[in-house]
């Protein structure tokens, strides 16, 4: 697997994790034996362990940041919490979702009893209506998006895109089947059309 280093320096690096790629496997995880996680592959390339400062799912790709000690790890997520980094998300999504809207409502948390409160912004880049029917209708319409998150739920954007009824593309668990059919019939696509980028790092301590 071939993975883009996209920056490094004492403290940290910053990769861009690939489509339907683990960060890491899970304690007992059952497919261990058979692909290799995000941290697997990078400690072959760097001949060392790091540490990843946050998660992305599976199906999401995007820059992940990796502390070089461990020391480093709860310094860098201190600046998550206080916002000094920035998540920016872009999708693709069913319909023509609104200009801008906040989507505020709760979701599950990881132990999928407790719900805990969410908050994403939403603002809409483009609209495309093609002329490729998608039941009931004749024609399928989507929009880019820019999601922010306000905060940090498992799944957030994902089940929050859903909520308004504009699901992301691709996704399996949350999306429109139909749509995601017909994006792999016609453009031969089966990712989730979901990336991460991450903006203001700094590394002052």
């Amino acid at each position: 697997m071939k993975i883009k280093v996209l920056y490094q320096d004492a403290y940290i690096v910053c990769v861009s994790k690939p489509n339907n790629v683990v960060v890491h496997h899970a304690h007992h995880s059952r497919n261990v034996a058979d692909e290799k996680s995000l941290l697997q592959h990078l400690n072959a390339i760097f001949d060392k362990q790091l540490y990843p400062i946050h998660r992305l799912d599976r199906k999401t790709s995007g820059v992940i940041i990796l502390a070089r000690e461990t020391k480093y790890v709860s310094k860098f997520q201190a600046l998550f919490t206080e916002q000094s980094i920035h998540k920016v998300y872009f999708g693709l999504v069913r319909g023509h979702s609104p200009s801008k809207t906040i989507i505020d409502s709760p979701v599950k948390g990881r132990d999928a009893k407790v719900y805990k409160d969410a908050i994403t912004q939403l603002e809409s880049l483009e609209h495309i209506t093609l002329n490729i029917p998608v039941k009931p209708y004749e024609t399928s319409r989507y929009s880019l998006v820019k999601l922010t998150p306000k905060t940090g739920r498992l799944h957030q954007l994902r089940i929050h895109c859903t909520k308004i009824s504009h699901p992301l593309i691709g996704d399996p668990k949350y999306g429109d089947k139909n749509h995601n059919v017909m994006f792999e019939k016609e453009f031969q696509c089966e990712n989730l059309f979901y990336m991460q980028q991450k903006l203001n790092l700094s590394t002052h301590f």
